[in-house]
C-alpha cells in the first residue's frame, strides 16, 4: 500500500507549481486578483523571543506553520492556496492584496462575503483593510471595531467563520496566538522611553510632538495623544467615531510608515490626507506649517529599522526549516495531527521554492541549466523524504519517521543549501529573471484568456 501511496505522491509532485495566482481565471479566485506572492522585497518579521536573546519556541514554530497553511482555511480560500500568512505576510499587511468585488482598492478587502463563506455573508460593500500584527500582545481588542478582547476567539472566528475553514484543534488555535504574540515591532531608534522622541529627529518632528499633544481649541479634554497614547504603545485600547462610518478601535501609530492604506477601510493613502481629515473634524486650524510638523512626527513615530528583507534562498531555508523542526517535538509525542500539517506545508513551501528554479527546459532562461537541474532535484528529494516521514507515522512506524527526519535534517544542513545557493544567480530571485519570467506569464495568460471569450 505505502508503494502505491508514493506513486500518488509522485504524481502530485509531477504537477506544475503554482506559486501565486498570477492571473485570476488561473485560480478559484475572481479575474485579476493580486496576492502579492511574488514579491521579492518582503516585510521583516522580528520575533520578541530571538530579540530578547533566546529562540523560539515549539509553539511559536507551531503556530507560524499553520498560520503559513492552506489547510487550516477552508472553501475558496484553502483551493486558491491562501493561508492566513497571505494577507499577514510575514505578520504584517499585505498592500498589493486586491480581489475584485470584495476590495474597493488594493490592501482592503470584504471578510463577510460569500466567495469565503456564504453564511458569513452580510451582503455589504465594507471592506477593511489588512491590519499588521506587530505588537498584536499590546493592542486588544481585536478587529478594527475592536469587538473583540480575546486574540484567541478573534483567530478562531478568522478560521471558521470568516474563511469556512475546519473547526481547528485547541493546540493549533493556541499556537498561532503564541506565534502572533511573539511577532514585535520593528525597533525604531526614533523613539526612546515613554514614546519621546530621541535625539535623532529634527525639529519639524519635535515640533509636530507639541502639537500632537496640545489639547483641541474647542476641548481642552482632547488630543491627538489622548487617544493615541506614547507611553501605551500610541492607543487607548478604545473605539471612538472619528467621521469615518462608526465606531472603530484606536490604532497604534509604531511602524505605521509601513501599514499604509490609513483608516479602517483604506481611505487614505498619506500621512497628509490623515492629518488633513483631523484638521477638518475637529476644526483644528492648523496652517500648513503645523500640518507639515504634525506629518514630520508621525513618520518619526512610525518608522522602524529594516522594515523589508530581500527574498532569497537563505531567508526561504531559514523559513522552513522553522516550520519543519516541529517534526522534532510531534514525531516522539506521535502526535500525527501535527505531523501531517507540518508535511503538507513545508511539501508545499518546498515545491514553490522549486518553481523559483525555472525547469532546464525553460528557453527563456538560458544561464545556469545545470544549476537549476541540481537545484530542483535537491527539492524534490526533500519533498519525497518528507512524504516518506508522513507515511511512517501513518503506519505507526515513528522509529521509521524519526530516522527520515533526521535524513531530511542532514539534506537541509549541507548539500540542499549548497545546490540552491548555486543556481540562486539563475533563478527568479534574480530581479532581472523574474520580472521577465512573471511578465512573459502575463502576456500567455492574458492572451489565452482573450482567445477563450
Amino acid at each position: 500500500m505505502w508503494k502505491a501511496a508514493l506513486a500518488c505522491w509522485l504524481a502530485i509532485l509531477a504537477m506544475p507549481a503554482t506559486a501565486f495566482p498570477i492571473h485570476g481565471s488561473q485560480t478559484v479566485l475572481p479575474v485579476g486578483s493580486e496576492l502579492n506572492e511574488d514579491a521579492l522585497e518582503r516585510p521583516r518579521e522580528v520575533f520578541r523571543s530571538e530579540a530578547l536573546g533566546g529562540r523560539k519556541s515549539y509553539l511559536v514554530n507551531l503556530g507560524d506553520l499553520a498560520f503559513s497553511s492552506p489547510t487550516v482555511l477552508g472553501g475558496t480560500a484553502r483551493q486558491a492556496g491562501m493561508s492566513c500568512s497571505t494577507c499577514h505576510v510575514n505578520g504584517a499587511s499585505n498592500p498589493r492584496f486586491y480581489i475584485p468585488g470584495l476590495s474597493t482598492r488594493p490592501g482592503n478587502f470584504i471578510t463577510t462575503s460569500a466567495l469565503f463563506n456564504a453564511k458569513a455573508n452580510n451582503r455589504l460593500l465594507d471592506p477593511v483593510t489588512i491590519p499588521s500584527l506587530r505588537g498584536a500582545r499590546f493592542l486588544a481588542p481585536y478587529g478594527h471595531d475592536g469587538r473583540m478582547t480575546s486574540l484567541r476567539d478573534f483567530v478562531h472566528n478568522v478560521i471558521v467563520n470568516e474563511f469556512a475553514g475546519p473547526e481547528p484543534s485547541p493546540q493549533i488555535v493556541d499556537a498561532i496566538v503564541v506565534y502572533i504574540h511573539d511577532i514585535d515591532f520593528l525597533p525604531n531608534p526614533r523613539l526612546g522611553p515613554g514614546g519621546r522622541l530621541t535625539a535623532q529627529v529634527g525639529e519639524p518632528a519635535r515640533r509636530g510632538e507639541a502639537l500632537f499633544v496640545k489639547p483641541f481649541p474647542h476641548d481642552a479634554g482632547l488630543s491627538c495623544a489622548a487617544c493615541h497614547v506614547p507611553s501605551a504603545a500610541f492607543v487607548d485600547h478604545l473605539q471612538h467615531d472619528v467621521g469615518s462610518g462608526g465606531f472603530f478601535k484606536t490604532p497604534t501609530l509604531l511602524n505605521a510608515n509601513f501599514n499604509a492604506p490609513y483608516f479602517h477601510d483604506g481611505r487614505y493613502d498619506t500621512y497628509d490626507r490623515v492629518v488633513e481629515h483631523f484638521d477638518h473634524l475637529f476644526g483644528l486650524s492648523l496652517s500648513g506649517g503645523d500640518q507639515a510638523d504634525l506629518v514630520a512626527y508621525l513618520k518619526a513615530v512610525g518608522d522602524g529599522r529594516q522594515p523589508y528583507e530581500r527574498d532569497g534562498v537563505l531567508p526561504r531555508l531559514a523559513e522552513i526549516m522553522d516550520f519543519a523542526s516541529v517534526l522534532g517535538a510531534a514525531i516522539p509525542a506521535q502526535d500525527t495531527e501535527v505531523i501531517t500539517l507540518a508535511v503538507d506545508t513545508v511539501g508545499g513551501e518546498l515545491r514553490e521554492l522549486t518553481e523559483e528554479f525555472p525547469s532546464p527546459k525553460d528557453t527563456n532562461v538560458s544561464a545556469g541549466r545545470e544549476e537549476r537541474r541540481l537545484a530542483r532535484a535537491a527539492l524534490k528529494d526533500l519533498v519525497l523524504c518528507l512524504r516518506r516521514v508522513d507515511l511512517a507515522a501513518a503506519g505507526g512506524r515513528f522509529d521509521e519517521a524519526a530516522d527520515e527526519y533526521i535524513n531530511f535534517r542532514k539534506l537541509t544542513a549541507a548539500a540542499v543549501p549548497v545546490a540552491l545557493q548555486n543556481a540562486e544567480p539563475s533563478s527568479l530571485f534574480d530581479p532581472v529573471i523574474h520580472d521577465a519570467h512573471y511578465a512573459a506569464l502575463r502576456q500567455i495568460y492574458e492572451a489565452a484568456d482573450r482567445s477563450s471569450r
